[in-house]
């Protein structure tokens, strides 16, 4: 027992240590840290419970942990899908305008979580190679794990600033003078972390869905693939996750999608990662309507469903008080909850996959299959299918047709629109007529000025 109690108190100090802001962490005492990594790998409870911290982490972590500072909600604004409410916050505003200063201190909180989670993974990594006392079947777990939650947080990354330094170790002195690297080289190591991370995954079948397996790891390799333009791995893989069907489902009820171990959910996070009695999703809380709401959903964006569409009356809520009316996304229903998990946040699900796998085939002619998928979204929407419509299809708008589907099916997760934009070259001729000031260079987002003054090597994009 009291050697238990001393491995947990040695954990909570590894936690302390590498859970700190991208800065701080360079200057972590690496012979302390040296010690409680040794001691923390010395048997595979110990070793799960880090990976386990590092998946609560998630939720914590301004990129992904879903409140004001994520991905999902900065993303938002930077696409035609989400407002401030308040059009004089000015730190929103510079996301929603496009117009964001390197001084950011939003972007900052963006950018400095990644490198934190890349330093969790790299220190768990480094502790699973100089371990003697991880089994091999667990470390091979885990190190697919890590290198999994490493590469979703490269892709972010990449697509979010471009050109990003490429961290694989905990050396602070290396790290702290360390150069951006080229957006292929980011890309080689997101594919080959996957890739492993699939091989090392591949007996491996997650109970829950809060945990990577080797069909987390499939789906976010397909939606690599798409972004590269690589659509025959794209729909390889899409259909490697697809035809799961006795483990994934599309559910007809949109109210149950977000819900905990969603059938529909391939990967998620539970705010349980929070460690208090609040137990609502940070989506939950950042987006649900109130007079303290910050976001709302543009007009345009509301105005685009057509009136039959289920999405419309299921995940797009109405709020009105005295003083101010506002549509907000509602796909999560809870913004309040204690001591009482009623939904997951929703990282990957099946839907993306059937739209990943129809871009793909549009892409490559085989319109047929691309429209079958396409349909499966449209239909539970309650909307007409493209196959039994008149519409004369080819390849140009039956890609403008994935192409907003993806933008009404996945609004408000992950920053999908304003990735989809940039990905595609459309962010200037869609975002342009919203914004006098738009550039082409606001694709990407500034590198934050607080770390440039402390790395003379990092260079700042291009517009800024």
């Amino acid at each position: 027992m009291l050697r238990n109690t001393y491995f947990k108190q040695l954990f909570i100090l590894l936690v302390i240590l590498i859970n700190t802001s991208c800065e701080d962490y360079l200057e972590v005492d690496t012979p302390k840290h040296k010690i409680v990594s040794a001691t923390v790998f010395e048997e595979d409870e110990t070793a799960i419970s880090t990976m386990t911290g590092i998946y609560n982490e998630l939720l914590n972590a301004d990129f992904s942990g879903g409140w004001n500072y994520s991905v999902s909600v900065l993303g938002g604004l930077s696409s035609d899908v989400l407002e401030p409410v308040n059009p004089n916050s000015v730190s929103y505003a510079e996301f929603n305008q496009n117009e964001i200063s390197p001084d950011s201190e939003f972007n900052f909180y963006l950018w400095s979580s990644t490198f934190n989670i890349i330093y969790m993974t790299n220190a768990l990594l480094e502790g699973l190679s100089q371990s003697e006392g991880v089994s091999e079947e667990i470390s091979k777990q885990l190190e697919g794990e890590a290198r999994f939650i490493r590469a979703f947080t490269y892709f972010y990354l990449v697509n979010l600033y471009g050109d990003v330094p490429l961290i694989l170790s905990t050396d602070y002195e290396q790290n702290s003078l360390i150069a951006r690297e080229g957006q292929e080289q980011i890309y080689e190591l997101i594919i080959d972390d996957l890739q492993a991370s699939i091989e090392l995954l591949e007996n491996t079948t997650s109970e829950t869905r809060t945990r990577a397996d080797k069909f987390v790891v499939t789906a976010m390799l397909a939606r690599v693939y798409l972004y590269l333009g690589n659509w025959e791995q794209a729909e390889f893989l899409s259909s490697q996750v697809i035809a799961e069907s006795s483990k994934y489902e599309l559910l007809e009820n949109l109210d149950e999608i977000f819900l905990p171990e969603s059938k529909e959910a391939i990967w998620q996070i539970s705010p349980v990662g929070r460690g208090n009695i609040l137990t609502s999703t940070n989506e939950g809380l950042a987006y649900v309507g109130s007079s303290f709401s910050s976001f709302k959903i543009s007009d345009e964006f509301v105005n685009s469903f057509n009136s039959e569409d289920k999405r419309l009356t299921s995940w797009i809520g109405f709020y009105t008080n005295a003083t101010r009316s506002f549509h907000f996304p509602y796909k999560y229903k809870d913004g309040s909850s204690i001591s009482n998990i009623t939904e997951y946040s929703m990282v990957l699900r099946l839907a993306e996959q059937f739209l990943i796998r129809a871009e793909a085939r549009a892409q490559t002619g085989y319109f047929s299959g691309a429209i079958n998928d396409l349909d499966k979204i449209r239909t539970r929407s309650n909307l007409e299918s493209i196959s039994g419509s008149d519409l004369e299809i080819n390849q140009e708008n039956l890609i403008s047709l994935i192409l907003e589907e993806r933008k009404r099916e996945l609004f408000s997760e992950w920053g999908h629109r304003w990735l989809d934009l940039k990905r595609t070259n459309r962010a200037s001729s869609v975002l342009g007529h919203l914004s006098d000031s738009w550039e082409d260079t606001d694709i990407l987002y500034p590198i934050p000025e607080m770390d440039r003054m402390k790395n003379p090597n990092l260079t700042q994009n291009d517009g800024y």
